[in-house]
This record gives C-alpha cells, structure tokens and sequence, in this order.
C-alpha cells in the first residue's frame, strides 16, 4: 500500500515537472515573438531611414519656428519619419538616451493607439518589448498619455514598473506629471509649460490625434486660454 502510493505520488511529481517545463518553453517562446511591426520596421533600408530621419529633423524645425512666430502653428509627423530618426539620429546622436540593456526602437500609429517597440537584453535574455499608449488632450486641456498594455513577445506584462520608471524619469526632467484612470487604464497627465518670451506668450496645444501612421499636433501662440477647435473632442479622466 505505502509503495503504491509512491508511486502515484513520483507520478504526480513529474507530471508536474512536465506541466511546468512545457509552460517555462511555451513562456520562453512567447516572449520570443517580435510584433510583425516592429519586424517590418527594422527592414527599412538605410538611405530610406537616413532620408526620413532627415524630414522629421526638418519637420521638427520648422514647428519650432512657427510655435514662435505664428499664432497658430500645426504638424505632422509619419511613422515612418519617426522610425527614420529612431534608427539614424537616435543611434548616433542621441544613444545614451536608452538604458544600456534597450535598444533598436521603433513604432507603429494606429487610430487611438501608438505602440512603440524595442530589443531588450539581460545577461543570455533577450526578447522584444512593447508598449501601446494613446495620446489625447483632456478635458482641462493638458496632453493626456492614457497605457494600455505592456508585453515581453506576446506575454502581458505589469504596468507598475514602467510606470514608476515614468515617474522617476519625469521628477529628474522636471515635468509635472498628474496621475488619472480612465477605464482602468492609468493616464498621465501633462501640462505643457507656459512659452516665456519678451511678448508674455502661452503655448496652447489644441489638437492632438493618432490616425493610420502619423501623428497630428495643433495649437497657437499667444495670451489667455484659446477656445477648444470645432470638432475636437476632449476626453474626462478620472482621479486615481
């Protein structure tokens, strides 16, 4: 009787130790799995990456000229254009601005969502990580960074880190940054500073949308709070 149940009990043990090393491949494996996007994306051949990289640095210049001179200033920046300076300007330039572990980012706009993607390696562990975010203005008129979901591969992954990691990176930059929820999602809150200049101007961001691979940013220059454009909605957030 007792040897019998040894042996049910040896054959529940590896029965186990099977379950589990067949859930440590099948773990392994998903967070192997790089998001079609992210794939696509590091395919861009590099005189189109340097040339797109270029249009975003000009892009951005010209914003910063208008976000100056005129009252009311408006860009657009592609996917592909943000991908170009991720993989030219950023690499060379810019590439202390990663931890040393995160490299090769990239992203991908969709209505409502901007995913954003990178290698990550630790010691012999590597896998493709991705966060997906939405960007809107709330109801108060600051820029509002609503995340949605975090993976390693295809496995989800807590929120809690990335967003402490936001946090402390905000306090050292000196950014004010409000936390909300809206559907369970936490939300950062962004206030733009206010523009000072010899005319005592205020920069007012009044549109800000993701569509189908690019981003679309609006606003003016000048005195008091402008009146929120036809058409735009903006979204409540709840306190956390």
């Amino acid at each position: 009787m007792f040897r019998r149940f040894l042996i049910i009990l040896l054959v529940v043990f590896l029965l186990g130790l099977l379950v589990a090393g067949l859930l440590l491949v099948w773990a392994y494996r998903s967070s192997q799995q790089e998001p079609e996007f992210y794939r696509q994306a590091l395919k861009m051949e590099p005189v189109k990456a340097a040339d797109k990289s270029d249009q975003l640095l000009q892009r951005a210049t010209v914003l910063a000229s208008e976000v100056k001179e005129k009252p009311k200033w408006h860009a657009i920046f592609t996917a592909d254009e943000i991908n170009g300076w991720l993989a030219v300007d950023l690499a060379k330039n810019h590439a202390h601005a990663l931890p040393p572990d995160l490299h090769d980012p990239r992203v991908r706009i969709a209505p409502g969502e901007l995913t954003i993607a990178c290698q990550m390696q630790r010691g012999r562990f590597t896998s493709v990580l991705s966060l997906t975010i939405d960007a809107y203005l709330s109801g108060q008129g600051e820029i509002a960074v609503e995340f949605k979901k975090a993976r390693a591969g295809r496995l989800p992954m807590p929120l809690g880190e990335v967003l402490e990691q936001i946090s402390t990176a905000a306090r050292r930059a000196a950014i004010p940054i409000q936390w909300r929820q809206k559907d369970g999602n936490p939300v950062a809150l962004i206030c733009l500073p206010g523009l000072a200049d010899e005319k005592n101007r205020t920069l007012h961001v009044e549109q800000l949308t993701l569509s189908q691979d690019e981003i679309y940013i609006a606003g003016t220059t000048g005195r008091g709070s402008p009146a929120l454009p036809p058409g735009e909605s903006r979204r409540e957030v709840k306190p956390h």
